[in-house]
């Protein structure tokens, strides 16, 4: 049986090469490809992809998102999330959307086509080193207006900006931030962002 594949990552330069690698396998052919995560679910069902390889961050809609999207619509089209970021987080939260696989973007040619065989006949495949990692990491301590509160200090800066963005008092906002540093082990509001986005707990 031949294999179809859709690829959904926001740069055009990492879509051709992933399809360029993928169309040298004889049981492979590349159906479709797109930069953005909205557009996957129609690609899919016009193509009738049997894998969709798809990006953590895109615009329209992010991987994890795409990837429970696919779960929920009864799409047989199964997800293989091909990322840069390798981030426990991010598969934890990836198999829980119902993604079949997690790999990064690093991985040989040849594992990277293995994985495709193995989701496309329905195991899951996931990174043996970001799998222990995640099992160390655990689930995100933060609360969700905790993880809010750190996702607009990463794009605002100031506390004044973040509490207009979330419709809170500043008062607020600080006590939400005092709390994100202390469960991240950081010294400040800068660090628990860097710490937090580093374990994938703050895709927005």
């Amino acid at each position: 049986m031949t294999i179809r594949i859709v690829i959904a990552d926001d740069q055009a330069l990492v879509r051709g090469a992933l399809a360029s690698l993928l169309d040298l396998e004889t049981d492979f052919e590349v159906v479709g490809q797109t930069g953005r995560g909205d557009e996957v679910l129609p690609l899919v069902q016009t193509t009738a992809a049997h894998v969709a390889l798809l990006d953590v961050e895109m615009p329209g809609l992010d991987g994890l998102s795409v990837a429970r999207q696919l779960t929920e619509s009864g799409s047989s089209c199964r997800s293989l999330i091909v990322t840069t970021f390798g981030r426990p987080g991010y598969l934890r939260r990836s198999l829980e959307a119902g993604a079949s696989g997690f790999i990064v973007k690093d991985t040989p040619s040849d594992q990277l086509a293995d994985a495709v065989r193995r989701v496309a006949s329905g195991l899951r495949v996931v990174d043996p080193a970001l799998a222990t990692e995640s099992l160390v990491t655990g689930d995100s301590p933060l609360t969700a207006r905790e993880t809010d509160v750190l996702l607009s200090l990463r794009t605002e800066g100031r506390i004044a900006d973040v509490a207009a963005a979330l419709h809170l008092s500043e008062g607020t906002v600080r006590n939400h931030l005092s709390s994100a540093i202390g469960k991240t082990g950081a010294r400040n509001g800068g660090e628990a962002v860097r710490i937090a986005a580093d374990n994938g707990w703050l895709l927005g």
